[in-house]
């Protein structure tokens, strides 16, 4: 039995669908990809990384924002959620909705086992396509953070750090984040 293609959607089309459901979609090249819920490591992970960011970015002019705003990449997309996003100065939209950025800073994303392929692969290809971008981090299921930092000749370096006594330097959004704080809180399976 032959399956029924999907229909294409249009940005707009997916923009009006995903504004109207109770849980985001992600976008591209036509299709949505239902986000899928966390666990409680996750949500621990991104409390911690959101308030380190709020505190240090209170009163400058950066900002912090969660995974309820979608970042597009690219004139037709994709449409994405990133974990964490901060913005400098005044944000850049897509629309008067107010729920689309189209420049970013810095990234986070809080990696899971159905979710870690896509996160460093896809997700990083197309982030990477915004000329804002500086600073993309990946937390894990362990005490480890890959940080991949734009360089001045637009190539990507990549610092892997499991010391728990080890800090993030993040200098395009003026911030550090230890990882000893990152990972506060966190029980792992099996430790």
């Amino acid at each position: 039995m032959a399956t029924q293609p999907r229909p294409y959607l249009t940005p707009q089309q997916y923009l009006d669908i995903d504004r109207a459901a109770e849980r985001g979609s992600e976008y591209y090249d036509g299709e949505m990809f239902p986000m899928m819920a966390v666990s409680l490591n996750h949500d621990r992970i991104f409390s911690n990384v959101n308030q380190l960011l709020g505190t240090q970015l209170e009163g400058g002019c950066c900002e912090r924002v969660g995974s309820n705003v979608r970042v597009k990449c690219g004139l037709s997309g994709p449409y994405l959620y990133p974990d964490i996003a901060v913005f400098c100065g005044a944000p850049m939209l897509e629309d008067s909705d107010e729920d689309t950025l189209l420049d970013v800073t810095a990234i986070v994303e809080i990696l899971s086992p159905s979710t870690e392929r896509y996160d460093r692969t896809f997700k990083f290809q197309h982030y990477r396509n915004l000329p804002s971008l500086q600073h993309y981090l990946i937390a894990q299921n362990e005490v480890k953070i890959e940080h991949r930092r734009r360089q001045p000749d637009n190539s990507w370096t990549a610092i892997v750090s499991s010391d728990p006594e080890a800090v993030v330097e993040l200098p395009a959004v003026g911030c550090v984040l230890p990882i000893q704080g990152i990972y506060k809180n966190i029980q792992f399976a099996g430790r």
